[in-house]
């Protein structure tokens, strides 16, 4: 029986769905008025990253050894916007007398110091990244952007790892 998905239309989904999120971000800056902070900025990197490799992915005909490349790209870049959502959402439920104070704007780090300074800044989080601005069935957009960033990983590694190419594909 011939499988419902290839592992082409799988990335092709995968792509969507980050496109999907993309969408949505600049959605909430440009017509919601949200600016996004440091870390949110960090979590589209991730984002645009993640779905750049799906669609790489989707356009090769890579073999076995390809997809499983892709497979594991998939993980690290998940795993890190993962890490980065998830340093935001901690920020966002620390009491308030824990919150950090605001630092300098993200553009004037990127002109100002070293790029690992700005990183190690833009990390540690600030005040600005503690804001809770929104939230949608009880979760803040950094949540959900956890939730599908470890949820496109998975689904990334199952259709580079397990789902067969099929003859038309090879």
């Amino acid at each position: 029986m011939q499988n419902l998905i290839t592992s082409r239309v799988g990335n092709l989904l995968g792509f969507g769905a980050g496109a999907g999120m993309m969408m949505f971000a600049l959605f909430a800056q440009y017509v919601l008025k949200m600016e996004p902070c440091p870390l949110c900025i960090l979590q589209r990197v991730a984002v645009i990253t993640l779905s750049a490799v799906f669609l790489v992915a989707a356009i090769h005909r890579a073999g076995k050894i390809g997809r499983r490349i892709y497979a594991t790209l998939l993980a690290l870049v998940a795993l890190a916007g993962a890490g980065v959502s998830g340093r935001h959402v901690w920020l966002q439920n620390l009491p308030k007398d824990q919150v950090p104070s605001c630092g300098p704007d993200l553009d004037f780090m990127l002109d100002t110091f070293p790029i690992m300074e700005v990183l190690r800044t833009v990390l540690s989080g600030s005040g600005e990244c503690a804001e809770v601005v929104w939230r949608f069935l009880g979760l803040t957009i950094p949540g959900w952007t956890l939730i599908a960033l470890l949820t496109l990983g998975v689904y990334g590694v199952w259709v580079n790892w397990s789902v067969k190419k099929t003859a038309a594909e090879a």
